[in-house]
């Protein structure tokens, strides 16, 4: 099964995933673009899923991770990322990223 990935848009029109990879260096920007390829493949192997989100883990460098969630069966929202050492930070803004998306989400559902 093939996924639709996406990028977390917050109100503004901004996204918290594209300031996180448009600041990494290009060996890592390669490594996060393959990852980004395998999920829209339907490989979620490496990603291990808690509290609502998932951190696929990539064993290159400072141990880096992408944060996502999923949006139905076949939508994969990204969140944004991080390393191993800024990981427990990383974790709590994505949760509440995703709060905030579901929480919009819910409310364009009620009005309409």
């Amino acid at each position: 099964m093939t996924h639709q990935v996406q990028e977390l848009l917050l109100e503004d029109g901004s996204s918290p995933y594209a300031d996180w990879f448009n600041a990494l260096p290009i060996d890592v920007a390669i490594k996060i673009t393959v990852a980004k390829v395998r999920m829209q493949q339907g490989n979620l192997s490496n990603v291990f899923w808690f509290r609502g989100i998932g951190e696929y883990k990539i064993n290159h460098g400072a141990g880096w991770r992408i944060y996502l969630a999923r949006d139905g069966l076949q939508i994969i929202i990204l969140l944004g990322g991080g390393s191993k050492r800024t990981q427990q930070r990383d974790i709590e803004h994505a949760i509440t990223l995703w709060g905030s998306y579901k929480t919009r989400k819910s409310k364009k559902t009620k009005k309409q």
